[in-house]
C-alpha cells in the first residue's frame, strides 16, 4: 500500500478537511502533517505551488486540494467511477473553491475595508452561491450533490457549511446558510451524523 502524508496547517477546516474526512471515512491510512502557522514561511518553499494542502504519495507530491479531493476520493470510494456523475461531483467542489477563495481573499485587509467587503459579499456574491448551491442539490435529489450517495464533493460543501455557520467569519452572519440555503444546512446536519466523522471530530474534541 502506498504511503500517503496530508500536509495542511493545525486546523480543523478549511481547504484540507475534506480529503482527512475522506480518508477517515474510507479507511485509508495516512500521516495527518499539522503545520503550524508559525513554522509555514520556513516550509512554504518546499511546496509545489507555494501553498497548501499538499499530498504526499510515496514521496511524490500532489497540491491544489480538488485534485487531492478527487485522488483520496477514489482511494476513499468516495469519487463517483461514472464520467458524468465525476463532473457533478467537481462542479459542486469547484463552486466551493470558487466562492472560499473570493472571501478568503479579503482575510488580510485593513479593518474598515474588511468589514464593508465582507458585508457586500455576504449580501451579493456568498448569498446568490449558496442559492444555486441548493438548487443544484435539490436538482439532484436533495440529499447528495453526485451518485446518490455520500462523495468528496459533499464533504467539501459540509466543511464550507459549516465554516460559515462557525462565527470565525467577521462580518459573515452566521444565519447566512440557514436563510438562503436551508436545505444546505440540512445537507450539513446529514453529513456530520456519519459515524466515521462524528467518531474523528470526537478524538479531536471539536465541536459539530
Amino acid at each position: 500500500m502506498s504511503k500517503l502524508r496530508l500536509v495542511y496547517f493545525d486546523i480543523d477546516g478549511a481547504r484540507g478537511e475534506a480529503a482527512r474526512l475522506a480518508m477517515v471515512i474510507g479507511g485509508v491510512p495516512f500521516e495527518d502533517d499539522r503545520v503550524k502557522f508559525a513554522d509555514w514561511e520556513a516550509r512554504k518553499p518546499g511546496t509545489p505551488f507555494g501553498a497548501l494542502p499538499v499530498l504526499e504519495v510515496d514521496g511524490q507530491t500532489v497540491a491544489q486540494s480538488n485534485g487531492i479531493n478527487r485522488y483520496v476520493g477514489k482511494l476513499s470510494g468516495l469519487y463517483p467511477d461514472d464520467a458524468w456523475q465525476a463532473a457533478l461531483c467537481d462542479e459542486a467542489m469547484d463552486a466551493i473553491e470558487e466562492i472560499a477563495t473570493t472571501v478568503w481573499s479579503t482575510m488580510f485587509l485593513p479593518a474598515a475595508e474588511k468589514k464593508a467587503q465582507r458585508e457586500g459579499l455576504a449580501a451579493g456574491p456568498l448569498s446568490d452561491s449558496l442559492d444555486r448551491l441548493q438548487r443544484r442539490l435539490v436538482a439532484h435529489g436533495g440529499h447528495y450533490f453526485a451518485d446518490g450517495r455520500l462523495t468528496v464533493a459533499d464533504l467539501k460543501v459540509f466543511v464550507w457549511t459549516r465554516h460559515l455557520r462557525s462565527g470565525q467569519l467577521d462580518h459573515i452572519p452566521v444565519d447566512l446558510p440557514d436563510r438562503i440555503a436551508p436545505r444546505l444546512v440540512e445537507h450539513h446536519e446529514r453529513v456530520k451524523e456519519h459515524p466515521a466523522i462524528r467518531a474523528y471530530y470526537g478524538k479531536r474534541n471539536v465541536a459539530l
